[in-house]
């Protein structure tokens, strides 16, 4: 059984799993998706699953084989989606500016920071299915982004703003990044969109957006979540 990623569980599949085949991330992430658009951001494309049992078996079959993380990259969460719209709408915070999209999914906000006219863009995730999504999402909107291949939680700051969208769902989750944005946050702009998960600070946080983002109940408790924008250190 797989985790859930938030602090409401999500109804996983039974029965057997689908094979995964042999082939590399990428050849799974298009055999498992197809080319779609968040709700709130329709301007950019991205690989998605459109139904949310198939690809939870096939991952939970990649997962037993490869030691991989659940599919959080096939869909298009709130935290994000917000995220993106916020950049879309107002690009000068991000141009001309080197640019983290931190846990970034399929990274729908850093090609929103891309569109944008970002300096540079960096999308990190320790997932290699998320990184071959994020791969695959910028080149279907014609956009530059780099994707580290390690952990960037403990290196040292070299941007000029920070975006995290719905990263506070599991404690462990929440433990291991936030002592690492606090420190960020002395050096750059941290913004965290959050769409009331449980582990979410409660001190250092100034909001400045928000979003209501249509959602699926097929990942979610309802229909619609509001996300707010936070500056994180004040």
């Amino acid at each position: 059984m797989l985790a859930s990623r938030y602090d409401h569980p999500i109804a996983q599949p039974h029965g057997p799993t689908s094979i995964v085949n042999a082939a590399g991330h990428s050849d799974f992430v298009l055999q498992h998706t197809r080319a779609e658009h968040g709700a709130l951001v329709p301007e950019i494309t991205l690989r998605l699953a459109t139904e949310i049992t198939p690809i939870w078996q096939a991952t939970e079959a990649w997962l037993a084989a490869n030691n991989v993380d659940p599919p959080f990259w096939a869909f298009a969460w709130p935290g994000g989606q917000a995220l993106a719209r916020h950049i879309l709408d107002h690009p000068a915070c991000v141009f001309g500016r080197h640019v983290l999209d931190f846990a970034a999914g399929g990274g729908i906000a850093a090609i929103a920071c891309a569109l944008g006219g970002a300096a540079t863009v960096e999308a990190a995730e320790i997932d290699p299915l998320a990184r071959a999504a994020i791969a695959l999402n910028a080149a279907a909107c014609d956009v530059a982004i780099t994707i580290p291949d390690h952990d960037v939680v403990g290196d040292a700051c070299r941007w000029d703003l920070i975006l995290c969208g719905d990263v506070c769902y599991e404690a462990p989750m929440t433990q291991h990044i936030l002592p690492w944005l606090r420190r960020m946050s002395d050096h750059a702009p941290v913004w965290v969109a959050d769409p009331g998960r449980a582990y979410l600070p409660r001190d250092g946080l100034s909001a400045f957006a928000s979003y209501r983002v249509p959602t699926s109940l097929e990942l979610e408790d309802r229909t619609e979540r509001e996300v707010t924008i936070y500056r994180l250190g004040g």
